[in-house]
């Protein structure tokens, strides 16, 4: 018998929603969670497919991902590709990829491990932070700070002055942040991307955090989907949001570094939960009867 397995935090609507759709099938797999005590090289992996919810904040999953990836087992997401990725390498892709997005400034980090000595650790950094010319490039106030590696909103400020910039980012630590445009839209969507090939176009409020009834015209849902599947297909996500901003007619790629996005049925609500539920189903259960090549950046 064919096994998926499931790793997940502490999100409770969507992982047994899943294993009860897959199992409820009986197309020759099942679904389980995973169970890790710790694990030995070259222990074989028991499952053709897992799904990874939370190993960017659990280290040893990620550690253990990579082994399970090596031995054949197909990852959603990919964890080396995930390990790999920032949202300032994304802006530029996007770029590359000719999807619009906006402007994007990588900053040096607010502070340090102890081992950085500041004077001779950091010759190569200028200072002070030409914050200025920053601000000129993007257009002028306001501006988003955020976390390079972020998601969920966490560690994002808007800022509509120095003093307000400056005060967040004297708040950022050891974190990586970002300095982008502000994209004051029309229309805010968030679109849930599934195999590399299937699009769920949703309307969302990023202020109040809630779903909208869908009002798009059919050229512009055609040409979000369309950016969306460029994107996650140069990043080999199977499972990842796109949150797209449009101003004057032009959607703009705000975060696409979503590869545990949210699934929840009370904050998507029921429609947009089930389709999660039995489109996941319908990818993982696929890859496990029909094992694709996974891309990885190592040689055997």
């Amino acid at each position: 018998m064919l096994k998926i397995g499931v790793i997940v935090g502490r999100e409770w609507s969507w992982p047994p929603a899943f294993i009860e759709e897959v199992n409820k099938r009986n197309d020759g797999v099942i679904a389980e969670y995973v169970k890790l005590g710790g694990t030995r090289m070259d222990e074989p992996c028991p499952y053709a497919v897992i799904i990874d919810r939370i190993s960017h904040e659990v280290p040893y999953y990620r550690s253990y991902l990579k082994t399970a990836m090596l031995q054949g087992t197909h990852v959603i997401n990919n964890p080396f590709m995930w390990t790999a990725d920032d949202k300032f390498f994304e802006s530029m892709l996007a770029t590359k990829l000719g999807v619009a997005h906006p402007k994007t400034i990588a900053l040096p980090n607010k502070d340090y491990v102890p081992g950085i000595v500041h004077s001779e650790s950091l010759r190569n950094l200028s200072y002070p932070i030409p914050w200025r010319e920053h601000i000129e490039y993007l257009g002028g106030f306001p501006v988003i700070l955020k976390d390079a590696h972020g998601g969920g909103w966490k560690n994002v400020a808007v800022c509509h002055n120095y003093d307000d910039l400056w005060a967040r980012y004297n708040e950022s630590g050891l974190l990586t942040m970002v300095l982008q445009e502000f994209i004051k839209w029309d229309a805010y969507l968030r679109c849930m991307c599934l195999g590399q090939e299937e699009i769920y176009v949703a309307r969302y409020d990023p202020n109040a955090r809630k779903y909208l009834a869908h009002d798009l015209s059919p050229e512009m849902h055609e040409r979000v989907v369309k950016d969306s599947l460029t994107l996650v297909k140069a990043l080999g996500y199977d499972m990842n949001t796109i949150e797209w901003a449009i101003r004057d007619g032009i959607p703009y790629a705000i975060d696409f570094m979503n590869p545990a996005p949210d699934m929840d049925i009370n904050s998507t609500g029921y429609a947009y939960h089930r389709w999660c539920v039995e489109h996941m189903a319908d990818m993982c259960i696929r890859l496990a009867k029909n094992p694709q090549p996974q891309q990885a950046p190592y040689r055997i």
